[in-house]
């Protein structure tokens, strides 16, 4: 994997070694993509701020997250259908974040489930959640969360209603899935990957499946999925999450001052600036446009997170110097396990390390705490 100099050629190997349908699941943004696009191109015109002859010869790449010590101020973000990105994903995942010292994500619809990830890692990681109708179900989950030891739950909040992904109907991702000439075609001519699917241990939803075996088939189990999402979901509800969940908990999907604010009071260990990667609210504003303020309003009470169109070192700096405790990356560690498992997902973790470590030499700092505006010009 040491000829993959970059995120970019991880993505290049990704899309010749995957299907077309979940390669647009992965890089599909809802509607027209406006905000898809704009996570991406309002962090690439943040200008970096080069400074020379400062001794940068103690560089440290080390930080606290919510308490704990990360090697790196990343974090492998949650992203539904990691296992059917390359057999057993999530625990692949999972391990190649814990060997890095960062935290891992893992997403309420992953292949693998809570228990499955816990048997198969050393250490704890966070769980990603959605709040359904089955309250029941819900609290069940974070049971099984609590159990398993997992260091942080992660409560998505911007997905009430999901936004369409165009690219998805297309393929056939959709409620229930529809079977297509086309992809089985592209799976055939991919046998690698076809044979890494069939040797994981799922290839349905673990975290739903296990508590419903009755849903093991997958169009009834996309069926109810489809149907739990939830309209009436409210502050109330993040109350009642925190009164069943014993440890830190997170609150992804923040993008406005006033949620910020409203947030920072429910008692949240921090939150994360996101737009679901630019799959929900089309037309959104990006992620990194809305960091700073929301930085500013409540940085010094609770800790920001970032999540948006993180490809880079240098991405990674840019956030870090607009306020975020930390970044979270989804795509681009997707991208690696694509193309090469567990040592694709160590080696794009590997890329972010290296380019901000350099990244930081030439803007004259040496540790994550010296990042701040000023390593970056005017915004």
């Amino acid at each position: 994997m040491k000829t993959m100099t970059c995120i970019e050629d991880l993505r290049q190997a990704y899309h010749r070694k995957v299907p077309r349908a979940f390669v647009d699941y992965c890089e599909s943004g809802s509607y027209a993509e406006q905000t898809l696009r704009a996570n991406r191109a309002d962090l690439a015109r943040i200008a970096l701020r080069q400074r020379v002859l400062n001794d940068v010869s103690g560089r440290s790449t080390k930080t606290t997250i919510l308490g704990e010590e990360a090697r790196l101020p990343l974090i492998l973000a949650p992203v539904g259908l990691t296992g059917m990105q390359h057999g057993d994903g999530e625990i692949h995942a999972c391990r190649a974040a814990q060997a890095a010292g960062i935290p891992y994500t893992l997403s309420t619809m992953s292949i693998c489930s809570i228990e499955d990830v816990a048997a198969s890692v050393a250490k704890p990681f966070w769980f990603q959640l959605y709040v359904m109708k089955d309250r029941g179900y819900i609290r069940a989950l974070i049971e099984r969360a609590a159990a398993a030891k997992c260091s942080a739950l992660v409560l998505t909040v911007d997905l009430q209603v999901i936004g369409q992904r165009h690219r998805d109907i297309k393929n056939g991702m959709s409620v229930p899935p529809e079977i297509r000439i086309s992809n089985l075609i592209d799976i055939a001519t991919k046998p690698a990957w076809a044979l890494g699917i069939l040797r994981g241990k799922r290839k349905t939803f673990g975290n739903i499946a296990g508590h419903y075996p009755s849903m093991s088939n997958v169009t009834v189990l996309s069926k109810w999925i489809a149907e739990q999402f939830d309209p009436t979901l409210s502050w109330k509800d993040v109350e009642w999450i925190k009164s069943l969940w014993p440890g830190k908990l997170i609150l992804k999907g923040i993008l406005d001052v006033e949620d910020a604010r409203i947030a920072a009071k429910t008692g949240a260990a921090a939150i994360v600036v996101s737009n679901h990667g630019g799959r929900q609210l089309d037309g959104a504003v990006s992620s990194i446009s809305m960091l700073p303020s929301i930085a500013n309003a409540i940085g010094s009470q609770i800790e920001v997170l970032f999540d948006g169109g993180i490809r880079s070192g240098q991405d990674l700096l840019r956030a870090l110097a607009l306020g975020a405790r930390a970044g979270m990356c989804g795509r681009a560690y997707i991208y690696g396990l694509g193309a090469g498992g567990e040592a694709g997902v160590v080696r794009a973790i590997e890329i972010i390390k290296s380019e901000l470590d350099t990244s930081m030499a030439l803007t004259g700092v040496n540790s994550i705490g010296e990042i701040d505006r000023r390593v970056v010009g005017a915004t």
